[in-house]
């Protein structure tokens, strides 16, 4: 599954992402507001994000996630990570980053994922 950000504490499932009306601008709280701005993190539950929006979820959760839905990752995009990648939660939850020199100042590497027919991942 992919999403911008994360998970959120009112979503069990990606049908009930499904559900959610897309086609309009992000509130500033609720599950779209999650989906878009939550970040996973070296904790247990739900936290609240130092970005003023969104959730930290830990790995109790996103496991959870991935159990209820039979899938086994999580790939997002909205976390600048330095390397262009980064895995958490025991290899559940993957952050690619696909702007190089974010900003024009952040010096960090940009990466791609892909997935083959045996749903291998590269990156």
């Amino acid at each position: 599954m992919c999403v911008h950000g994360g998970l959120s504490p009112q979503i069990q499932s990606i049908d009930e992402m499904r559900s959610l009306d897309r086609n309009k601008e992000i509130p500033l709280d609720g599950p779209m507001c999650d989906l878009m701005w939550s970040d996973p993190d070296d904790r247990r539950g739900w936290g609240l994000s130092p970005r003023g929006a969104g959730f930290t979820f830990g790995d109790d959760i996103s496991k959870k996630f991935n159990q209820i839905n039979d899938i086994s990752l999580i790939a997002r995009a909205h976390q600048l990570v330095m390397e262009g990648y980064n895995w958490a939660h025991n290899g559940s939850v993957v952050t690619l980053f696909s702007a190089p020199n974010y900003c024009y100042r952040c010096n960090n590497k940009a990466a791609i994922m892909e997935v083959d027919e045996n749903l291998e991942c590269s990156l």
